[in-house]
């Protein structure tokens, strides 16, 4: 007995330290009949619990690295041009994008001491404004910047902030953002990813073992044990969490397993106008993973190498994602149509 125990405490020990475990990829015919459990009645559930949720104006314009000192960075946002650029203490900026002298671009154009200049004649533009022309409401949270242009929701007020995802410490994680358009709305990209059960099917490569826990969840939380792949026979199990702090996110919280404290958040911005057809949206992925190991210490002095590979994984699995939510728009636009 004791043998037994110092054997089975051994273990222990090793899978605490030793996260990956051998779980050869599933095979099909295990997966066969799960296309039950993603009712699409619980989903739609989901997306409009959602739906329902404000985002007070706020949407993500891009990711924080994206914009230095300096230089303008012109995006659209909900059917507007929204020009970005940093104040002289760091701060983030945000204005309408074209010049109100006479309707230049204000892309790329020269910052100085925080006063935008026109490329077109010089004009300067701060953060007092000029006339009609006002700065927006803008965010940098320390991995994505934030513009407050949308839609207000009826009988909602706008905030200062956004509504932020609790993120672990930046001190001691890794982030991540890709950015990737696609023809459908907001409500697709939420869809895809409020539906969990695709991932064993549409990503083999990435996810295996998918199950999602009914008794831990509601309509408003989705809670998954599954685990990432790492290769054909090798995998991390980890427990997930889906929340939604606004209408346009979903947020998804390693709570248990490998990484735990770790966040994917995906944004999804409209770039089209609301009622515009064909509709245009910018999926923004941000991955801002932690762990405890002394392994991720080193990863993280190797931070812009591992990036690389983590940019890489996400565009991949958005690659497949994008599809499906543009699928989903086509079919509703098509039946709205009839």
């Amino acid at each position: 007995m004791s043998l037994l125990r110092t054997d089975r405490s051994w273990r222990a020990e090793v899978r605490r330290r030793v996260p990956v475990r051998r779980l050869p990829q599933t095979p099909p015919a295990h997966l066969r009949g799960t296309w039950r459990e993603a009712r699409p009645a619980r989903i739609d559930a989901a997306v409009e619990d959602a739906l329902g949720r404000p985002t007070h104006g706020w949407l993500v314009a891009a990711a924080s690295t994206e914009l230095g000192h300096g230089r303008t960075l012109l995006r659209t946002v909900a059917g507007r041009e929204v020009v970005l650029w940093r104040d002289a203490d760091g701060s983030l900026l945000a204005g309408p994008g074209a010049c109100p002298h006479l309707g230049a671009p204000l892309a790329d154009c020269d910052v100085v001491e925080g006063t935008v200049l026109c490329r077109w004649h010089g004009m300067p533009l701060g953060r007092a404004g000029d006339g009609a022309w006002r700065t927006f409401a803008a965010h940098d949270d320390g991995v994505l910047l934030w513009v407050r242009v949308g839609p207000v929701e009826e009988g909602v007020e706008p905030t200062p902030l956004p509504v932020l995802a609790t993120r672990p410490d930046p001190a001691g994680a890794i982030a991540s953002v890709i950015s990737l358009p696609a023809v459908c709305e907001p409500r697709d990209v939420v869809a895809n990813r409020l539906d969990p059960w695709h991932g064993a099917w549409l990503h083999p490569y990435a996810f295996s073992d998918l199950a999602v826990d009914d008794r831990a969840s509601s309509p408003d939380r989705l809670v998954l044990d599954v685990a990432y792949r790492l290769g054909r026979t090798f995998a991390v199990p980890v427990r997930a969490e889906f929340t939604c702090p606004d209408s346009h996110t979903v947020v998804m919280t390693i709570t248990g397993g490998e990484g735990v404290g770790s966040v994917v958040e995906t944004h999804a911005t409209p770039l089209t106008a609301p009622g515009v057809h064909p509709a245009a949206t910018v999926m923004t992925e941000a991955v801002v993973a932690t762990s405890e190991r002394t392994g991720f210490r080193v990863a993280r002095s190797l931070a812009p190498l591992v990036r690389v590979g983590m940019r890489a994984s996400a565009t991949q699995l958005w690659a497949d994602d994008l599809v499906y939510a543009a699928r989903l728009y086509e079919l509703r636009r098509a039946a709205a149509e009839r």
